[in-house]
């Protein structure tokens, strides 16, 4: 009898919106690659089925809930939850703290979990006051409920001890290690700023469309990303792709153009501030693309490159990208020192195996904790 997994917590198999989409492409079909039923739940309208490298083994379940900001986690993880119940399989991987409140359900029916903890998200600015009451009392029923906890940073690992008293495992996101492919369209190698975020405060977006500006009087600016709910940032996007020189290509799903952007960029800007280990940060590491970072714990564990390290402040951020632009052995040695620690350190083959390990260790726990209730 094959062991089987749900996975809660994500947009669905397969989805290109986040970092939890991204883990899910590769950790599901590896795991039915290893004898695994999986199962994972999925929101109407947010995977591509026709995706030509949909594994047909990967079954899926489509759940319901109120598409909104603050309600989506929460709703479609109370269905998905609810479902799994039912079907009762024999562990379940959470994707995100909110779903910490329904990890009690899962455990009344002798579901083990593995829950990836994600960033801290209470802290995001995104958030209104009330969301943050929300994730931190999620954050606390995860702490007590779930079985195993991941973090994908030892920063991360080291605030959920330091929080909440649990230990958790460290896995971190894993990258495409692929060779470069044709430039896209319109752009020339070597030349341009790349910024790929969501369009959220945190991301540091506003701090670098002001540095984009200047910057644009000599270089390409490429901006990919959105809110994906519209808004003043998306707006301040479209009045700066009217300049000559800069081109927003909002939201992008095609991986290919997106591996493309990083591997022939200039220098790549990451501004996120709160997560763990970013899987943008590590793909664009492993495309070899010359990284200016926005100073966190997080980034600095990820890039250990203190030299290429920013403050938030775009007069700041301007420097340090047109450094790097202006100073092309600079980039060589960026780009080939980013290439070996994402292949040393964030690779899928490995990440995938720790999951697995992980997922089986939560069976066990479980099967150890009833022995010793029935002696």
């Amino acid at each position: 009898m094959s062991r089987s997994v749900v996975v809660i917590g994500t947009r669905g198999y397969p989805s290109y919106y986040g970092g939890f989409e991204t883990a899910v492409r590769r950790l599901a079909p590896f795991l039915a690659d290893a004898g695994w039923d999986v199962n994972v739940y999925c929101r109407p309208g947010q995977t591509k089925d026709e995706d030509a490298d949909r594994d047909p083994r990967v079954r899926t379940t489509t759940t319901v809930g109120l598409e909104s900001k603050s309600l989506s986690t929460l709703s479609f993880g109370l269905s998905s939850v609810l479902h799994a119940v039912w079907q009762k399989p024999h562990v379940a991987l959470v994707m995100n703290v909110a779903n910490g409140f329904f990890l009690p359900l899962l455990k009344l029916r002798g579901i083990p979990t593995v829950v990836n903890v994600d960033g801290i998200e209470w802290e995001r600015a995104k958030w209104s006051r009330f969301a943050k009451f929300v994730f931190r009392q999620g954050a606390r029923l995860t702490a007590r409920y779930g079985t195993i906890l991941i973090s994908d940073s030892r920063e991360i690992q080291r605030r959920w001890k330091q929080d909440f008293g649990r230990d958790s495992v460290f896995i971190p996101y894993g990258a495409n290690l692929e060779s470069p492919r044709e430039v896209v369209p319109g752009l020339e190698p070597d030349s341009y700023v790349l910024m790929v975020a969501r369009f959220v405060p945190e991301n540091t977006v506003s701090e670098f469309f002001q540095a984009a500006e200047a910057l644009a009087e000599q270089h390409p600016v490429v901006i990919v990303g959105s809110s994906g709910y519209g808004g003043s940032l998306d707006d301040a996007a479209q009045r700066l792709g009217e300049h000559a020189n800069v081109t927003w290509l909002g939201h992008v799903s095609d991986d290919k153009k997106l591996l493309s952007l990083w591997h022939h960029a200039g220098v790549y800007f990451h501004g996120h501030s709160v997560g763990g280990t970013n899987p943008a940060l590590v793909q664009a590491m492993a495309c070899g693309a010359p990284v200016v970072a926005r100073q966190t714990p997080y980034n600095a564990e990820v890039l250990t490159a203190e030299e290429h390290l920013v403050s938030p402040e775009p007069a700041a951020i301007e420097q340090a990208l047109r450094r790097m632009l202006n100073d092309q052995d600079l980039r060589a040695k960026a780009r080939a020192a980013n290439r070996q620690r994402a292949a040393v350190h964030y690779n899928w083959e490995d990440v995938c195996t720790s999951y697995e390990v992980t997922l089986q260790e939560a069976i066990l726990t479980r099967k150890r904790t009833r022995r010793g209730a029935r002696k």
